[in-house]
């Protein structure tokens, strides 16, 4: 199974009138988003599956590298995804899909390294950065991808 574990762009501030769900991408985390999903085709990765958190920002980011991967997979929200969701909830889910899936998982720090640990079996999974991918192969990682680089970090 291929999993990439995507953090969502930059967003705009939490103030009283935009509570956190519905905090939007910056006109930089649209760049940063649409960005990634480019290097990330330029890399092979094509997801069969692109899950989502409900909230507005790691949403925006998961259409915005589909589009970029050129994907015509439906971007799925998944509850658990949510910053106070059960990431053990992600991972059966992602067990009970064939070995041949390939998933796109778009969220929020801590979920997605917890979601990491679980997959790569890695107590040391390191947290992503906003607009970073991290590639899991059958339980390995095998690279890491911030959105303004020219090419994966392997090893990291």
């Amino acid at each position: 199974m291929h999993v990439f574990l995507v953090r969502h762009a930059d967003a705009v501030e939490e103030t009283l009138a935009l509570r956190d769900p519905d905090r939007h991408l910056t006109a930089t985390g649209r760049t940063q988003a649409r960005g990634l999903g480019d290097r990330m085709r330029w890399h092979d990765c094509m997801p069969d599956h692109i899950w989502s958190s409900p909230l507005a920002r790691a949403l925006q980011t998961a259409e915005l590298v589909a589009a970029g991967l050129h994907s015509d997979a439906l971007v799925e929200i998944v509850p658990d995804l949510a910053p106070d969701g059960d990431v053990r909830a992600v991972v059966a889910r992602l067990r009970a899909l064939p070995p041949t899936a390939a998933v796109m998982i778009v969220g929020h720090e801590p979920g997605l390294s917890g979601i990491g640990v679980l997959l790569a079996d890695d107590p040391k999974f390191e947290a992503l950065a906003k607009a970073e991918a991290a590639r899991i192969v059958d339980g390995k990682l095998r690279w890491r991808f911030p959105h303004d680089a020219d090419a994966p970090v392997i090893g990291r």
